[in-house]
C-alpha cells in the first residue's frame, strides 16, 4: 500500500461562520429544495471502496448504499468535520472521517473503486490538481460520481455570475465560485465521459447564481498508470 507524502497542514482550511452557515443551509436545502433526492440519485448503485471529497457536515453519508464496504470522507473544515463525525455515527455503511484537501488527498494510491465530488469542486484552490489526486487515488476504470453546480445557460444569469465571482462570493461562502464549469474541467483532467444530465436546484423555484448543477459519472481509464 502506497500513500503519498501529501498531507495538507493541519485545519489548513478553516471558515467557522461560513460552516454554521451552511450546516443550516444544507439540511434546508435537502429537505425542502430536492437535494436530498440527488445525493440519492448521485450514490445509486455504488459498490466497494469509496472515497468522498469534501465531505462537508455528512449528508451523503445516509444515502450510501450496502453494498459500499468503506467510505473514506476527507473534510478540511474543522467545524464541518465535526458534524460529519457525527453523521458517520449514524450512518449504515462503514465511515472514515478524515481531515485533508481534495489537492493532497490522505489516501494511497489506486485504493478506491469509486470517488465522489459533491457540491465541492466549486470552492477548491486548484481544480486541476484536485481531479489529479481523485484520479491517483481510483483505481483504473473507478468512477468519479459528481453532483456541482456551474455556469448559468441564461445571459444575464451568467454575467451575474461572473461578477459575483470576481467580488463577494468567495469571500462570503467558502470560496465558492458560481460560475466554475466543473464538467469540461473533469474532461480537462483525462476522466472519460460517462452519463450525466443538467438540473435545477431548487426546481421548480426561484433562479439562484447556484441554481445550474450537473451531476453525473465519469470513468479513470482503465489503462492509466499513476
Amino acid at each position: 500500500m502506497h500513500l503519498r507524502n501529501r498531507k495538507a497542514p493541519k485545519d489548513s482550511v478553516h471558515h467557522p461562520l461560513f460552516a454554521r452557515f451552511y450546516a443550516r443551509m444544507s439540511v434546508a436545502a435537502d429537505s425542502r429544495g430536492g437535494v436530498a433526492a440527488h445525493r440519492a440519485e448521485l450514490l445509486r448503485g455504488l459498490s466497494g471502496r469509496v472515497v468522498e471529497v469534501g465531505a462537508g457536515n455528512g449528508l451523503n453519508f445516509a444515502h450510501y448504499p450496502d453494498e459500499v464496504s468503506e467510505v473514506v470522507a476527507v473534510e478540511p473544515e474543522r467545524g464541518l468535520r465535526q458534524l460529519a463525525v457525527r453523521a458517520a455515527m449514524r450512518a449504515k455503511v462503514s465511515v472514515d472521517v478524515r481531515q485533508g484537501t481534495a489537492e493532497a488527498l490522505p489516501v494511497e494510491d489506486e485504493g478506491f473503486d469509486a470517488a465522489v465530488a459533491s457540491l465541492v469542486l466549486c470552492t477548491v484552490r486548484d481544480v486541476p490538481r484536485a481531479l489529479a489526486e481523485i484520479r491517483r487515488v481510483l483505481r483504473p476504470g473507478g468512477e468519479l460520481r459528481f453532483f456541482e453546480h456551474g455556469p448559468a445557460p441564461e445571459r444575464g444569469l451568467a454575467a451575474v455570475q461572473r461578477v459575483l465571482d470576481r467580488t463577494v462570493w468567495p469571500r462570503l461562502f467558502g470560496g465558492c465560485h458560481t460560475a466554475r464549469d466543473s464538467l469540461a474541467a473533469i474532461r480537462e483532467a483525462g476522466f472519460e465521459s460517462g452519463p450525466y444530465r443538467s438540473l435545477r436546484v431548487p426546481d421548480p423555484g426561484p433562479r439562484t447564481p447556484t441554481s445550474a448543477c450537473v451531476l453525473g459519472v465519469a470513468y479513470r481509464p482503465r489503462a492509466d498508470l499513476v
